[in-house]
């Protein structure tokens, strides 16, 4: 009986032990606080010349019927479709963005004396919208012309794009990591540290400035000549977030 108890004991004693042996790197952690960091955000830009035009537009019309403003509505966009395609425009780049019937309201205003009146409906207003892509910007200007010229009285905007921009992304996000690298480099400098290892790389959502953008409202008669179009520049904007351990 006295040896049982005293293999317990050992038993015990030797839990207590590893117990105390198994806390001591945690308190230790502990102790040394919080691990120190930097955290720094980097910036690419690459610039290039846009080869895609993007054009939205259609026909709008009116008629006493709903029936009658549809119909009307329906041959000028076969017209405009057909010009667009007779153009070189593939099919895969004309898509429908829009279609609405909506009635036209007379509102009565009345005068000193007189009950008010509802609005009356004297007519219906179809319209159509429709987006095209142009792959080759020579032909733009001729293209907004024979729009307009065959019944297209809405061009809504044209703005443009780089078609393929991943090799253009790829160089502005490098030269975002090596912004960020050279700032956090003038910090630690500065501090008389030293940057440690990469905590984590994070890159923010591609910021896109404004493109150049015509806007024609409701374009009632042909143009005389070809619309006169620039495409200028379009700049791509990375911005990378790194995080680096401190070395003292």
């Amino acid at each position: 009986m006295h040896f049982n108890i005293m293999l317990r004991a050992g038993a015990l004693a030797l839990l207590v032990a590893l117990t105390a042996i198994l806390s001591l790197p945690a308190r230790a952690d502990d102790e040394k606080g919080e691990e120190a960091l930097i955290s720094m955000t980097g910036t690419g830009t690459v610039s290039a010349v846009p080869d895609i035009a993007i054009v939205t537009g259609g026909t709008v019309t009116e008629g006493k019927t709903a029936r009658e403003a549809l119909s009307a509505n329906n041959e000028a966009m076969t017209k405009i479709i057909a010009t667009l395609k007779g153009t070189g425009i593939e099919a895969r780049d004309i898509m429908t963005t829009g279609f609405n019937v909506s009635p036209v309201y007379s509102h009565y205003r009345p005068k000193e004396g007189e009950e008010a009146r509802p609005p009356k409906i004297v007519g219906y207003r179809v319209s159509n919208g429709v987006t095209v892509r142009v792959r080759d910007l020579e032909k733009l200007g001729p293209v907004l012309d024979q729009l307009v010229s065959d019944g297209a009285n809405a061009i809504n905007g044209i703005s443009f794009t780089v078609d393929d921009d991943q090799a253009l992304l790829d160089e502005a996000r490098k030269s975002a990591v090596a912004d960020a690298v050279r700032k956090a480099k003038i910090l630690t400098e500065a501090a008389g540290v030293r940057l440690g290892n990469i905590v984590s790389i994070t890159e923010d959502a591609a910021a896109r400035p404004p493109v150049p953008v015509l806007r024609m409202a409701r374009a009632e008669a042909a143009m005389d000549a070809s619309v006169p179009v620039e495409a200028g520049e379009q700049t791509l904007r990375v911005n990378v977030s790194i995080t680096w351990q401190i070395e003292q």
